[in-house]
């Protein structure tokens, strides 16, 4: 039986206890050659947490044919990359979004990237008779506003690129700019909560599970289009990342569990996958998903899948590239010493 460490919450631990005795013991016994060596395992709230919960149910089995220990860690999207820098960074491995894994840790110098793990999760909302956005028809944007979620971060960034590479022009609204009418206006919108019908923009780009829950919940609200699929099939959002000391063993074993990732998510419960993240979630953090948002369609919305980095090195240059050819300032290229 594999020894496996998750952090779990007051309350939970309280509820466990009201149980019974025996029912709070996460921390199980085991291991099959690996010198009883624990490695941590990061990930941010929201999609890329996702990721791991395959791996945290292998690990939690009572069947787990793993050879090392996982101490498992969803912590606040703003403190991510706090886990991998510093003298003592406390992520063994770690999932972080792609432009700050190339900020600071491009160099290769303290970590290589082992793969891509999400792929992008952002749609289009819009109301009334707009057609939903494809390839062929994006210029029709051109004279119409798009509200968009995290204008200067990836998503944004992304869609921009999208529009650079049709060549739609495109210009970003200020308090004192004017609508164009030769050009997609956007408007930057600081979070999903805000997006509303009344807003006035003819589309908006939001992140799942936000567009799920819009879509459900209000009337007006249709899907207006797929962001991923005006990006060639989707962009590589999070990665996965591994510290030069860990034992090669232990990267290759960690690299199968990401493999196995996309094939359990597709198969498993809402319910099961939030009991495993609910499990190695930080005490203080409210969660992304919940019961109430967590659905099929949103987990297959969130595009989990591993690509080790021999298949995505390519693909991971030439949008980090993109991103830098938006905001000079965003992101930096890589080293080839970056790459496992």
């Amino acid at each position: 039986m594999k020894k496996v460490f998750i952090t779990v919450t007051v309350a939970a631990v309280m509820a466990a206890v009201a149980m019974s005795a025996s029912a709070c013991t996460f921390n199980l016994s085991g291991g099959k050659g690996g010198n009883g060596t624990t490695y941590t395992v990061y990930a941010p709230d929201g999609a890329p947490a996702l990721a791991l919960a395959s791996f945290i149910n292998e690990a939690s089995s009572a069947e787990a044919d793993l050879v090392y220990d996982y101490d498992f860690h969803v912590v606040a999207a703003s403190t991510i990359t706090a886990q991998v820098t510093g003298e003592t960074p406390a992520a063994d491995f770690c999932v972080l979004p792609v432009n700050i894994a190339a900020n600071v840790l491009g160099t290769g110098e303290s970590y290589k990237m082992l793969g891509t793990v999400t792929n992008g999760n952002m749609f289009f909302l819009t109301t009334g008779e707009n057609p939903m956005l494809t390839e062929a028809n994006l210029s029709t944007l051109v004279g119409k506003t798009v509200g968009v979620v995290q204008l200067q971060n990836v998503p944004g960034l992304t869609f921009q690129s999208v529009l650079m590479e049709k060549g739609i022009p495109y210009q970003i609204l200020g308090n004192d700019t004017a609508i164009n009418a030769e050009k997609v206006n956007l408007r930057a919108f600081a979070d999903a909560s805000t997006v509303t019908p009344a807003a006035g923009c003819d589309y908006y780009l939001c992140p799942e599970p936000a567009v799920s829950t819009k879509l459900a919940n209000v009337p007006a609200f249709k899907l207006g289009g797929n962001l991923q699929e005006l990006h060639a099939g989707g962009y590589p959002q999070a990665v996965l990342v591994a510290k030069n000391s860990v034992k090669a063993a232990a990267i290759r074993e960690v690299m199968a569990q990401f493999e196995g990732s996309a094939n359990y998510l597709k198969n498993a419960a809402p319910a099961e996958v939030l009991s495993l993240l609910d499990g190695a979630r930080s005490p203080d953090l409210t969660p992304s998903f919940n019961a109430a948002n967590l659905t099929v369609s949103v987990i297959e919305n969130c595009s989990v899948r591993f690509t080790a980095s021999a298949a995505c090195k390519a693909a991971v240059n030439a949008f980090l590239e993109e991103l830098i050819a938006v905001n000079p300032q965003f992101t930096k290229t890589v080293s080839d010493k970056f790459y496992y």
